[in-house]
């Protein structure tokens, strides 16, 4: 039996034949392979990677760093309201299950009331749908990224806990040139992640299995939403969270640069 084995290095790939038996190629499947970029992917699966068809990413530290902007305006509302503010850096750890969860972490502890928080919902809602642009910039990399994987024929797809509004208005606004086959934010009626519903969904949508899917996120949420669906996990280390975060939550995958997703797929 004859198997190709392709070399993957940063400008170049190479391919030679193997003599190999049966039993040697049942062996090879067990394998991991390093990609590409080397140390910067972190691989937890031990099984040769299926070819991915879809690519769903996470919005908000992960596509877009719109953690300032998110600061800003929940700041606003917490002025507002005459409760104690708090520093940009903070809301890394506030920020990634749906903007009500954003507001009972901002609110001090005696206030975290579901009156509270709609009242903070109402001052928050306006401010950031006037400013949700002010600050907010794609991460390094993800435009190129996301034309590469649209000009290799992948389908793209975004899944967020942020409100379906500003979702669908901030992937307008920084991503014109690319056709998402779906950009699902928090809706009516529909569970945050981690409950798998926005995943499959997509999948629905995309008409593909899980094992042809790969979720790419920055947070524990993400890697726990992306099991729930019973896809691939990639955790992104430029995010919101730090990578120890990703490592607990048993990311399949670990990457430090947007272009290493290439070699996921």
């Amino acid at each position: 039996m004859v198997y190709r084995e392709e070399t993957l290095g940063y400008k170049y790939k190479t391919e030679r034949k193997i003599n190999i038996s049966p039993s040697q190629l049942y062996n090879a499947l067990f394998h991991t392979f390093m990609p590409y970029s080397g140390k910067a992917v972190i691989h937890r699966n031990k099984t040769i990677q299926e070819m991915k068809k879809l690519i769903i990413f996470d919005l908000d530290g992960t596509l877009l760093n719109t953690i300032a902007d998110l600061a800003n305006s929940t700041n606003h509302a917490l002025q507002k309201l005459g409760y104690p503010i708090h520093e940009v850096e903070a809301y890394n750890f506030m920020v990634g299950n749906g903007v009500n969860k954003l507001f009972e972490r901002a609110l001090p502890e005696g206030e975290k009331t579901e009156i509270n928080i709609a009242r903070v919902r109402a001052e928050f809602m306006p401010h950031y749908d006037l400013h949700n642009a002010d600050e907010s910039r794609p991460y390094p990399g993800i435009p190129e990224l996301l034309t590469k994987l649209q000009k290799g024929g992948k389908m793209i797809a975004v899944a967020s806990n942020k409100y379906q509004a500003a979702t669908q208005k901030l992937v307008n606004r920084y991503f014109p040139e690319i056709s998402f086959i779906a950009v699902f934010g928090q809706r009516e009626g529909i569970n945050v992640k981690p409950d798998p519903t926005i995943v499959l969904d997509i999948l629905k949508i995309a008409n593909v299995e899980p094992q042809e899917v790969l979720y790419v996120g920055d947070s524990g949420v993400d890697m726990q939403t992306a099991k729930n669906s019973g896809v691939s996990a990639c955790g992104v280390t430029w995010g919101f969270r730090p990578r120890t975060e990703l490592e607990a939550f048993e990311a399949n995958y670990i990457i430090n640069k947007a272009i290493d997703v290439l070699s996921l797929v």
